[in-house]
């Protein structure tokens, strides 16, 4: 995994690169295509109910609901603050809050079980 810094309209971005294996032939999918994959992916499903994860690594920054609380999909649980912006982070899938795993003020790293949804 190669660490490289990008700078778009004066605001600088920090890229994560793996390398793999150069093969001939084309590329099928366009980026933007593939970014909605990414979003539509299922939420992993755990013994106790859905994980969710960190998309990215910040700073918990509010913490929208309680143990037991009912969510519906989309809802925002979470504020995390990563590169001086807040991200909302949504509710996967429908359900009761079953566990927190995160406190306000918490730094986390990309792809950590912020909470559970059951």
């Amino acid at each position: 995994m190669k660490v490289y810094k990008v700078k778009v309209n004066g605001k600088v971005y920090e890229v994560e690169l793996e390398s793999v294996t150069e093969k001939a032939g084309n590329i099928a999918a366009s980026p933007k295509q593939e970014v909605k994959e990414e979003v539509k992916a299922a939420p992993v499903a755990s013994g106790a109910g859905v994980e969710l994860k960190a998309p990215m690594q910040g700073t918990i920054i509010k913490i929208n609901v309680e143990v037991g609380s009912q969510v519906k999909k989309g809802q925002c649980v979470l504020l995390l603050e990563a590169m001086k912006l807040e991200n909302e982070i949504v509710a996967t899938a429908d359900g009761t809050i079953k566990q927190i795993l995160v406190t306000k003020g918490q730094t986390v790293n990309s792809q950590q079980v912020l909470l559970i949804i059951g």
